[in-house]
């Protein structure tokens, strides 16, 4: 398998983002190359963070008039071993830490993330230049939703915060987010998020099949395939475009050939919703909904989800289950959501 591509990179400070250390008193400058390039990564978006043996106050003051501190995520900075703070940040920004970077000057401490959580690329402040060219830093397709990637996940940790406070059921808190989710054929402005999408989404993805830019150019084009996009928003913000279905569609029956959802919703309950769309829209068409799942290391979840929105198996082979679903006791959408959906295929007849 390809390598996945760098999703965070996690900075030392001393003598790595800056030249010097800070609690001994010395004068800090900025490393050269450093702000250019972690503006470059932002640009990319591609998640940032800090691992820093390090008192906190002065370390983000320190970062605040190197102008930088804003593009740092849920810093880790303290005097836990490296290895941990990286696990912490993996459950955080709820990514894999087989997605992670971690650049450090001492071969101490990049070992010893390298012995706890072999997963983890590690990288010698000394070849900071390096980085800027090498292709893991490199994503697949740079799209408006990967640019603004921090913004959203600022926006989640203010969600994150007023969840944590609110005191009531989990609707109850989703209500007062209002949340507008839409679904729509894919056009071909959304086929770079797209493809994004379906290169970057491990764990709520149906089947882990990547497809090119051009294959789904084609298959939008395709007579006999529907191409959806999911996009949702809240009081916050957008989350952007967090959502794919592909489906091929014969005479008698829908075949959801790949389903996945950003990681990021999902705790907001639009998988469950997006699958009632779908068993809506099929029974309307008269024909049946029938959904490939493959099984990799990570997607678990999906095949639950599938179970728990009525779809049973009616076929497997070693590593792969046709689903299908009952199209009979489709629930209600959720009350919190508010949904949009532009899609509408030609019933049967």
């Amino acid at each position: 398998m390809p390598r996945k591509k760098i999703k965070c990179v996690v900075w030392d400070l001393d003598h790595t983002v800056w030249n010097g250390i800070l609690l001994e008193g010395d004068r800090l400058v900025l490393r050269s190359g450093v702000g250019d390039l972690i503006a470059e990564f932002d640009r990319r978006g591609i998640l940032q963070s800090v691992a820093s043996r390090n008192e906190p106050g002065p370390a983000l003051a320190q970062l605040e008039r190197f102008g930088l501190a804003h593009y740092f995520l849920h810093p880790q900075i303290g005097w836990d071993a490296k290895s941990q703070a990286l696990r912490r940040l993996g459950e955080r920004l709820n990514l894999g830490l087989d997605s992670f970077a971690f650049v450090d000057d001492q071969t101490f401490e990049r070992e010893e993330v390298g012995f706890n959580l072999p997963e983890v690329r590690t990288y010698d402040a000394a070849d900071i230049d390096q980085l800027h060219d090498n292709p893991d830093f490199m994503p697949a397709v740079i799209t408006e939703d990967s640019r603004r990637r921090r913004e959203m996940y600022r926006a989640d940790e203010a969600r994150q915060e007023q969840e944590a406070a609110f005191r009531g059921p989990g609707d109850a808190f989703l209500a007062t987010l209002a949340m507008e989710f839409s679904l729509a054929p894919a056009s071909a402005a959304d086929l770079l998020r797209v493809e994004e999408l379906v290169a970057r989404t491990n764990q709520l993805n149906t089947t882990g099949k990547i497809y090119s830019y051009a294959e789904l150019a084609e298959l939008r084009e395709s007579a006999d395939h529907t191409l959806l996009v999911a996009a949702l928003s809240d009081k916050y913000g957008p989350y952007g475009k967090i959502g794919v279905v592909l489906l091929h569609c014969a005479a008698e029956a829908w075949t959801i050939k790949l389903l996945l959802m950003s990681c990021r919703v999902m705790s907001r309950g639009v998988g469950g919703a997006l699958i009632t769309l779908l068993r809506r829209e099929a029974k309307r068409a008269g024909v049946r909904l029938l959904a490939d799942f493959r099984s990799t290391d990570r997607n678990r979840m999906m095949y639950i989800t599938y179970k728990f929105a009525g779809f049973s198996e009616v076929a497997a082979t070693e590593g792969e289950t046709l689903l299908e679903a009952d199209l009979d006791g489709i629930p209600e959408l959720p009350s919190y959501l508010r949904i949009e959906s532009t899609w509408q295929a030609v019933p049967r007849g």
